[in-house]
């Protein structure tokens, strides 16, 4: 996937190093230089641009060989001049509360892409153009709606008509809600009210996707005729006024090419729409986003502004707000404690000073260097627009009329000479100074509405060069710009972390911020203590581990701690709420537990701490049983001598413990009995878990009377991805439990294995206990919190037991297995960084999990074949050495016969689970792979749904 974003042209050089993104995925190009061509025009002249740069095919042949993202940001931004010289796309943004995974130097651009990129991953093969506004900010809800096939699709939502008369609006006919009937360009509230009786209306939110063909004719329409534009540029034409409005099965506007396009309309269900097109929308879109999640479990820092409208980025700041200042705007500048604050004030560039300065309500001040000696002040109103006539009485400046604000300081006839028609974007309204030699005095007689009269600084004024609105975003030296911007955030970073219980700190994609810490050489914070009863230790050590790999020096011990630590957090749990184990077996008793492996189709990894303790986890799997049989067992019988055997049937080795020690060595997890060691501490074998003293094991032993035999027997392959090591802890865990007498339930069995896992260091999260405990084919939940108390919605398994079904469901061990800790410990030190990548997936796999429950309730075959693929990919994504060149020969063999296919378990382990075509085409498969395996461990497993789960009974 490519992006294509437009800037001012002066931004083109800078825009990758600013974004930090890579030259390789993002092109910039800027619109053609003193002519305007409109949004459809530059759509056309930045894909023709990448088209000659890369000029390989022709132009039809190479808008079909990738997927690309258009994003405009380019424009005068007039009513936003503080950001006018770098283009609406790299407004910096702040780290709202309630994010995880964001950094210091985010901009706008670096929230909007994500969602565009994911819509244009999700659109049919045939839309492989996105076009999307550069000063929006979209959320697109909890879940992207289905993109149907069309030449265009047009994403829109359901807002009231104040707003949508502002934009472009979608009206589609009652019995065709999804069926563009006509596009209007800012229509009347009227309008639109003479309408809705007919039409149903969305908003255009300035996200399209386009087809090959609809973007020839949009090609066409700018003046391409295949070799280029006629003109050598496009000529002008908008995309929404002029394209937009002859689409439709009933156009307002009539093109015949365009007209016969087939466009379906997308509802972004439950989306937002923040606008950030003007000054005041910057805070108040801010302030909406800001306040967009307020559950508290998801707001770390405990902090409370004088005023949530109050914004202050990239600053040094000293000053003390108050309760009565609201709307403010403070952004890479330096502010002394002399500055007094009302409302309605956006700084920015503000170098440093000792000015003592009285804002007056609505003053906006921005200094923009134009080289290391020379700076332009730009004064103005919070609400200017920048546009009309000056010699209109309408035409506003500084919040008054501009001929208002000229009379006020004796320069009535300063413009005599130019049109009375001359729009205020084009006078020369700001003055260039030298930045040593800024007077507070002048500052304050441009900004005050009504300042004394003073001679001196009319003629400084009028002497001094000046420049227009459009100039300065020519003249602005973006470099000194950006190195204020970056040094003062960087000064933030100590006051940040020094204050991280009511700061974003270690809420910040902490990978990114170590390697800021490293590259310039800032010192590290203090150690957060490990007393706390939160997360934060966790985070810290994996910063600092982080920042230690980029020294070359010993980062493992940080990362061990961070482990450790939540390990501790866990099995810290079962420590204070101890056991006494009373055997009860006759002599001649044994004890027997069994249980299934299950398949995952949906959602995990969003059960593995921390991110289930932050976020909760989702999860659709099923228990299964292998040939007939539950494949994993533990046998239990009483001895007459003081010790525990261990015996293992599959691997036929037998071990003695004898002392708290040889139960404590666990911590091998080489050994072949790690797992029901680990199990026989947790339930009381030794005195870390135990409600009561002995002195040694043998003194326990004697006191219950006698020891234990406990043998264990897995008859699946290691490295499955059935869950079988977290399975077979359970099912001991679960026999213990029985011979016992803790009346452990199946939810105490599988909360107590999460800890076992701890203990073993081999960490994981709860669904493949809880899965294989629990029959049948279901749905776990668990809220966010550290206590994860899985919910349990059990699913009809008709698709797995109906013959016409399960005969197409086939389950193949591939003989190639990935052990999932190396795998697991990757994806956690992601978790544990704030990984912004990582914690996307993880989201979109949580909301690919309730799909999946919603296929298997609708009992939907196909739809499942849909889910499964959907989990294949989204595996890949989180984990890209998950599909191995083995595996991808194996999905190329068996692609003709099957609907979808996906490695099972963490690790992308040995089982495969596939999906074909027909029950034709799966007997055909099995042909195919028994006659030639992939090698010599390659075989079909004949697999049934689990109707009791974990179960234990005695002899």
């Amino acid at each position: 996937m490519k992006h294509l974003i437009s800037v001012p042209n002066p931004v083109v050089p800078h825009f990758h190093k600013i974004a930090e993104v890579n030259p390789e995925d993002w092109f910039v190009a800027s619109d053609p230089e003193n002519t305007k061509v409109g949004s459809g025009g530059g759509t056309a002249h930045i894909l023709s641009e990448l088209f000659t740069s890369e000029k390989e095919a022709d132009f039809e042949s190479w808008l079909e060989e990738e997927k690309r993202v258009i994003i405009h940001a380019g424009g005068q931004s007039r009513r936003l001049p503080a950001y006018a010289p770098i283009g609406k796309s790299l407004i910096p943004m702040p780290v709202f509360r309630w994010s995880r995974g964001q950094h210091l130097n985010q901009r706008l651009v670096h929230l909007q892409s994500p969602l565009f990129d994911k819509i244009i991953e999700n659109a049919p093969p045939k839309l492989k153009t996105l076009i999307a506004s550069g000063d929006t900010l979209i959320f697109g809800g909890k879940q992207l709606p289905e993109i149907p096939e069309a030449d265009i699709v047009c994403f829109g939502l359901w807002l009231e008509p104040e707003k949508a008369c502002n934009h472009g609006v979608f009206f589609a006919k009652h019995e065709t809600p999804q069926e563009l009937q006509f596009m209007l360009q800012k229509p009347s509230i009227e309008k639109i009210q003479e309408l809705i009786g007919k039409y149903y209306f969305l908003m255009d939110i300035g996200i399209w996707l386009l087809s090959s063909k609809a973007i020839n004719i949009l090609m066409k329409n700018c003046g391409w005729d295949k070799n280029g534009f006629k003109n050598g540029i496009p000529g002008f034409y908008d995309l929404y006024s002029e394209f937009g409005t002859a689409l439709g099965t009933s156009p307002s506007s009539q093109n015949k090419e365009i007209n016969e396009l087939t466009v379906a309309l997308v509802n972004l269900e439950g989306g937002e729409f923040h606008h950030l097109g003007n000054t005041s929308e910057l805070v108040t879109s801010n302030l909406t986003i800001q306040n967009r999640i307020n559950d508290q479990r998801e707001i770390w820092h405990k902090h409370i502004k004088p005023h949530p409208s109050i914004f202050v980025l990239n600053s040094d700041i000293k000053n003390n707000f108050i309760p009565t200042n609201k709307n403010i705007w403070v952004e890479n500048s330096v502010v002394s404690d002399s500055w007094n604050f009302k409302q309605n004030h956006v700084l920015t560039g503000i170098q440093k000073n000792n000015w003592s300065l009285d804002l007056e309500p609505g003053n906006c001040l921005d200094i923009i260097p134009v080289s290391s000696e020379n700076v332009i002040i730009r004064n103005y109103g919070f609400y200017d627009n920048f546009r009309g006539a000056r010699n209109n009485s309408a035409t506003t400046f500084m919040g008054q009329s501009l001929s208002a604000w000229l009379e006020k300081r004796d320069l009535r006839e300063v413009f005599n000479e130019l049109d009375k028609e001359e729009d205020i974007f084009d006078l020369p309204l700001f003055c260039v100074l030298s930045k040593n030699n800024l007077d507070v005095e002048f500052i304050k007689w441009l900004l005050q509405e009504t300042p004394k009269t003073n001679q001196n600084f009319t003629e400084l004024w009028k002497s001094s060069k000046r420049v227009n609105c459009n100039e300065i975003a020519t003249l602005c030296a973006i470099n000194e710009v950006e190195k204020q911007r970056k040094n003062l955030r960087l000064k933030n970073y100590p006051a940040l972390a020094a204050n991280y219980r009511h700061s974003v700190f270690y809420q910040l994609d902490l990978k990114k911020t170590a390697n800021d810490f490293f590259e310039n050489k800032l010192e590290l914070p203090p150690v957060i203590s490990n007393e706390m009863n939160d997360l934060l230790p966790i985070h810290d050590h994996m910063f600092r581990s982080s920042y230690l790999r980029s020294t070359n020096k010993e980062w493992q011990n940080e990362e061990t701690a961070a482990f450790s630590y939540l390990q501790k957090r866990i099995v810290d749990i079962y420590k204070n709420n101890r056991v006494e184990p009373r055997i009860n077996l006759l002599p001649d008793q044994i004890a027997w537990g069994r249980s299934p492996v299950r398949l995952d189709l949906a959602g995990g990894w969003t059960d593995t701490p921390p991110y289930c303790f932050l976020y909760g986890g989702k999860v659709v799997n099923i228990a299964v049983e292998l040939n007939g049989q539950p494949p994993l067992h533990c046998y239990i019988k009483g001895t007459t001598t003081n010790e525990i055997v261990l015996r293992s049937i599959d691997l036929g080795a037998r071990e003695v413990l004898t002392t708290f020690e040889d139960i404590r060595s666990f911590e091998n997890i080489q050994s072949a009995f790690s797992i029901p060691k680990a199990a026989l501490a947790l339930s009381g074998f030794l005195p870390e878990f135990a409600g009561k003293h002995y002195s040694s094991l043998r003194q326990q032993l004697e006191s219950m009377g006698g020891g234990l035999e406990l043998t264990i027997l897995s008859a699946v392959p290691k490295g499955s991805g059935l869950g079988t090591s977290s399975i077979l802890a359970a099912t001991v865990l679960g026999t213990l439990a029985e011979v016992c007498c803790f009346k452990w339930d199946k939810q105490e069995i599988g909360k107590r294995t999460l800890a076992l896992e701890q203990l073993l260091t081999t960490g994981g999260g709860w669904q493949d206990q809880f899965g294989g405990l629990h029959e049948g084919i279901k749905l776990f939940t668990t809220s966010a919190g550290k206590l994860q108390e899985p919910s349990v919605k059990w699913l009809p398994d008709s698709l797995f037991t109906k013959p016409e079904y399960k005969n197409r469901i086939l389950l193949y061990y591939t003989g190639i297995t990935r052990v999932a800790k190396s795998i697991l410990g990757e994806i956690v030190r992601g978790m544990f960084l704030n990984s912004q990548e990582h914690l996307a997936i993880l989201e979109d796999l949580k909301l690919h999990a309730a799909n999946t429950y919603e296929a298997l309730q609708q009992k939907d075959f196909m739809q499942l074949a849909k889910m499964t693929d959907r989990s294949w990919q989204l595996n890949q994504k989180i984990d890209a050495g998950t599909n191995t060149p083995e595996i991808q020969q194996l999905i190329d063999r068996i692609q003709p016969f099957i609907l979808a296919q996906k490695l099972l378990g963490a690790g992308g382990g040995g089982f495969m689970l596939m999906l074909a075509k027909d029950e034709n085409a799966a007997i055909l498969l099995k042909s195919e792979l028994v006659n030639s395996p992939v090698n010599k461990r390659g075989r079909f497993v004949d697999f049934e749904v689990s109707q009791t789960g974990f179960q234990v009974t005695k002899s």
